[in-house]
């Protein structure tokens, strides 16, 4: 199966944010996407963002356009948020994003009417029906099909510090999961997600592709879900490990630390060196001490099985990046990185909430939509910083 990769500008940036919404005097989720989406679609349709519908129907995605630099995808999000309050606001429902719920039941939820969900539910059972899971994909743009699967393979060494970075579903069906990622683990549930397999070319990735067309497994390319894949449609590489960020800047600083991490190894490669990467054994371990631990977790960080604080490593990083940051004109999103590590992230926020609220869930739930809703624009946010 030859499989075309689309032309994009090098190192690009394209964010999706998947939102809830929940109704503003219960925090429960509601299903008010249909027709919201309807007032939305007809009012933007000359807008660079989009907003679309998912598997559930207390779910909406907004889009970004390309960006060239991480502030431009995510201004477009932030028009994006503005359009949706214009039809969330007089109808009750508020707009929050974690990567669960902290008490929301699968069997309240509907699914959207699409075949192609539709399809899935039934493949899938139970499984299927408990997504109740948000995330973020952060697409950026590789100028060489010859670059795609190493730097996929690269950047599943960092896949557990951009899931410890985002860790936002310690609470599952009103009960603490004693995880700080619990999404991590319910959508590697789904057939053909979870970590990418470790494959060498773009001839390797077509062989593949060609295997699970041939025997039914897939229809295409759209139904990789690997936490980190190749997106061909748009010539990127998608993440899609991190749980919904809580906060537009903290999506800002993990998009930030994507495109980077994603420039430096395309250079790496331009220079003919070989770039990280460990075996698919000491990956899968990293995820789920991720998943469980969160930012305090110790990740695996080479081939020889060295072991390191999550947030240690991701400061070495961040140092040894910052001048590829400048060079893409991310220097303060990146930076706000540290904003995250220094506060233990949504995870925390959530558990330190309910601990102080005797475990009354619905106090996480107003805490989040207070977040999303009164946190700092970007812009405030980056203005606060110095760098």
């Amino acid at each position: 199966m030859r499989l075309p990769f689309a032309a994009s500008t090098r190192s690009s940036v394209g964010l999706e944010w998947e939102l809830m919404l929940a109704d503003r005097e219960t925090g429960d989720l509601v299903p008010r996407a249909p027709d919201i989406l309807a007032e939305v679609e007809e009012s933007s349709t000359l807008e660079r963002f989009t907003v679309t519908g998912e598997l559930l129907t207390n779910t909406v995605e907004v889009t970004s356009g390309v960006g060239h630099t991480v502030a431009e995808a995510v201004d477009d999000i932030g028009d994006a948020i503005c359009a949706l309050r214009e039809q969330t606001e007089p109808r009750g429902v508020e707009l929050l994003c974690a990567g669960s719920h902290p008490f929301a039941q699968w069997y309240d939820q509907q699914v959207t009417d699409k075949t192609r969900y539709h399809t899935l539910i039934e493949r899938t059972q139970w499984w299927g029906r408990n997504m109740m899971i948000w995330g973020i994909h952060v697409h950026i743009g590789v100028d060489d099909v010859e670059k795609v699967m190493p730097i996929v393979n690269a950047l599943t060494v960092f896949l557990p510090h951009m899931q410890a970075l985002s860790a936002s579903s310690p609470f599952w069906a009103g009960e603490r999961t004693g995880y700080a990622s619990n999404r991590a683990l319910v959508f590697q549930q789904l057939p053909t997600a979870g970590l990418p397999w470790q494959l060498e070319t773009w001839s390797d990735f077509e062989d593949y592709l060609d295997d699970m067309v041939r025997t039914g497994v897939m229809a295409d390319a759209s139904e990789v879900r690997w936490d980190i894949r190749p997106a061909p449609r748009w010539g990127t590489v998608e993440i899609r490990a991190c749980d919904g960020m809580s906060t537009l800047p903290e999506l800002a600083a993990v998009a930030a630390l994507a495109q980077t991490l994603v420039e430096h190894f395309s250079r790496l490669l331009d220079e003919g060196r070989e770039l990280p990467g460990i075996p698919p054994w000491y990956a899968r371990e990293n995820k789920w001490r991720a998943a469980r631990y969160g930012l305090d977790a110790r990740v695996i960080v080479d081939r020889e099985g060295t072991q390191r604080p999550v947030v240690e490593h991701l400061r070495e990083t961040m140092e040894q990046l910052a001048d590829v940051a400048v060079e893409l004109k991310c220097a303060r999103e990146f930076a706000s990185l540290e904003t995250i590590l220094a506060t233990g992230g949504s995870s925390a926020r959530q558990i330190a909430i309910a601990e102080a609220a005797d475990g009354d869930l619905r106090e996480v739930v107003q805490h989040l939509i207070r977040e999303f809703r009164g946190g700092p624009t970007l812009r405030e946010h980056l203005a606060a910083l110095r760098v």
